[in-house]
């Protein structure tokens, strides 16, 4: 392994390997990944912007008119919720056939036409066709699945309304989405099929956040709340929009995934009354962000609405980091932010779409450094029982003491930084600056890496 210091650069030797780094007897676990695991490039064909994005299509809808294809409340009444319907479109696997049999006694199961065209029916192990079409595994709770893993009903002073941070809170305005996806972490009370049933009183949330004014950050979600027309979610935006310690309003919302006929130009000139108003969509796969979809992300855009992604990590779905890859770069050119990559939550039947954390570290460790920064989202655990969304990732910083800190890039290189402590007074002109922190190098540095730093909850190594 190279050590760079900020004076002297020795030569390059192979980078990203994965060893215990010696360093004069004293060794260092660094684990650095291999380079295998680092692809440096997705191998895209050479096609403009516009034929990365495909059209859904029509499928069996080809004699539909497009008044009515292109008409979201067409593509509501017309999705495919039975299995009959759903025989009638595809071949299904026993365990399809038996999970979407019981579907109706845990989530419902509703797929669009449109985003039905989606799905490969010849591919069982198409990665559209695993987030919407119900198995026999959902049926089995593994022992450590929740009802509510995030801990919402816990922190709901009014119901409805879930205020588990200090300055926001979550708005749940209705239990429907234009399709059910079979992770659901609110599978309790979404499509009303759950074990419980959501109530959300109006009047008395919009009251509590009136009344508390720490609260500047209002997520609207559910179910999905562009399902409501655009006279009711106006009616909504309107009293929220008029409580004045209220910064921002934001919508979590699936429907320009499942649904982009939705995003129409009346309903973004409705919202952009509303500013500032962001808004987070959901997509999991390259495969989703469809022609349609791109042109209504970008009337949403063309409004003034700032747009993130929130991506679930799933197996067979996205776990692999050119996949993952190609999602991010997808979503810059439709104008929208890469902001989460959530682990699964351990929601009850969710066990089969899981995968390991390591798993999800691996793949922002092929995103950083390999990508435009703004394509790298965060990867975020959602505490069990409520405590929030905690970062994880790679480590990056090997060791640090009061003087400097060994960190590391994405190439697997290791620099020393020099750390500033506290000073009283300022320096003044004409002063000398003070010592190298490390005058010997980085190589010095690391040669008392075999501390552990005490009290921050995740034993980095210190220098002595």
């Amino acid at each position: 392994m190279v050590i760079y210091t900020p004076d002297v650069m020795q030569s390059d030797e192979p980078g990203g390997q994965r060893s215990n780094t010696s360093v004069e007897g004293s060794t260092l676990d660094v684990n650095l990944p291999s380079e295998s695991e680092h692809p440096n490039r997705v191998n895209l064909p050479s096609v403009s912007i516009d034929e990365r994005f495909a059209s859904a299509g029509r499928g069996v809808w080809s004699r539909v008119p497009d008044a009515e294809w292109n008409d979201w409340r067409w593509q509501l009444r017309n999705r495919i919720t039975t299995l009959e319907a759903l025989e009638a479109l595809m071949p299904l696997l026993p365990e399809e056939r038996e999970g979407v049999a019981l579907a109706g006694h845990h989530l419902a199961m509703a797929i669009t036409p449109y985003f039905f065209n989606l799905i490969n029916v010849a591919d069982p192990n198409c990665p559209i066709r695993r987030q919407v079409i119900p198995r026999a595994e959902e049926m089995v709770t593994a022992p450590w699945e929740m009802a509510d893993p995030c801990g919402e009903d816990e922190h709901m002073p009014v119901p409805g309304l879930v205020h588990r941070y200090p300055d926001r809170v979550l708005f749940l305005v209705t239990d429907r989405c234009a399709a059910y996806c079979r992770y659901c972490t609110r599978s309790r009370v979404v499509s009303g099929a759950g074990e419980q049933q959501l109530h959300t009183e109006f009047t008395e949330a919009i009251n509590y956040i009136r009344e508390h004014t720490e609260v500047r950050d209002v997520l609207l979600s559910g179910g999905d709340p562009l399902l409501f027309s655009d006279e009711r979610l106006e009616h909504i935006l309107s009293q929220l929009r008029a409580i004045k310690h209220v910064e921002f309003l934001r919508i979590g919302t699936r429907i320009p995934i499942f649904l982009p006929q939705r995003i129409t130009p009346e309903l973004c000139a409705m919202l952009r009354k509303y500013h500032p108003l962001w808004i987070s969509i959901h997509t999991n796969h390259p495969k989703e962000a469809t022609h349609e979809v791109r042109e209504a992300c970008g009337r949403l855009a063309d409004a003034g609405i700032p747009l993130g992604n929130q991506s679930v990590l799933l197996r067979g779905v996205n776990d692999d980091a050119d996949v993952m890859k190609e999602l991010v770069h997808k979503l810059l050119m439709m104008r929208v932010r890469p902001y989460y990559i959530y682990q699964c939550d351990p929601v009850k039947g969710t066990h089969h779409l899981r995968t390991s954390v390591r798993k999800g570290i691996e793949i922002i460790e092929a995103l950083r450094g390999h990508t435009t920064g703004y394509a790298v989202p965060q990867y975020v655990i959602d505490a069990p029982g409520g405590g929030g969304k905690v970062p994880v990732g790679p480590e990056y910083v090997l060791a640090y003491d009061k003087q400097r800190v060994i960190i590391r890039n994405y190439e697997g290189k290791v620099f020393e930084y020099p750390e500033l402590n506290e000073v009283n007074t300022p320096m003044k002109l004409g002063q000398a600056g003070p010592p190298s922190p490390c005058p010997t190098g980085a190589e010095a540095a690391l040669k008392g890496c075999n501390a552990m730093h005490e009290g921050n909850g995740h034993d980095r190594p210190t220098l002595d």
